[in-house]
């Protein structure tokens, strides 16, 4: 599957493991949460590479808060184009928690929900389709304003004008 992040695709620097496999002594990692959870200080004091987890949207993010500062990515899954849970753990996870590693959208990620996905906070997409990946660029240069603040860091239109008028009054 192409991997898009920061507009461009890219090579996946990290290795999904799955459960019962051996952990390479070097390289970044990609491990289930059930992997994790059976046991994350382990994980987590790894010292010969980058860990990432692939979290389920029907699992509280509050499980991952004592080692967000250990993961290097995130990946939240999207089971379905119609459900929206993993959008309330990427805010959650950037807004209320701050974590600044990648977070990645899998599962079902359609170029028509990009944006918002931008918008909640995610930087890397996991899609299933080349033509998708390639569209992306194109998708995410569609809008350059938003009037609504969210986990991506961009000023709101709103906030842009009251500094553009701060500045002006300030003589700037």
């Amino acid at each position: 599957m192409p991997l898009v992040k920061g507009g461009h695709i890219i090579t996946d620097e990290f290795v999904r493991i799955t459960d019962d496999a051996d952990l390479p002594a070097q390289g970044a990692i990609l491990v289930s949460e059930t992997r994790f959870l059976a046991g994350p200080d382990a994980l987590v004091s790894r010292t010969g590479g980058k860990l990432g987890v692939i979290w389920p949207n029907n699992r509280d993010v509050d499980d991952l808060v004592p080692y967000l500062d250990r993961l290097a990515l995130i990946a939240l899954v999207f089971p379905s184009f119609r459900d929206g849970r993993a959008y309330t753990q990427a805010r959650l996870l950037r807004e209320r928690y701050g974590f600044r590693g990648e977070l990645r959208a899998t599962g079902q990620v359609l170029r028509d929900q990009f944006v918002f996905m931008l918008r909640a906070g995610f930087d890397a997409f996991d899609v299933k389709k080349q033509a998708d990946a390639e569209a992306f660029s194109e998708t995410v240069k569609r809008y350059s304003v938003f009037y609504q603040p969210a986990g991506d860091g961009r000023i709101s239109a709103l906030h842009q004008r009251l500094q553009l008028r701060h500045s002006e009054s300030a003589g700037l």
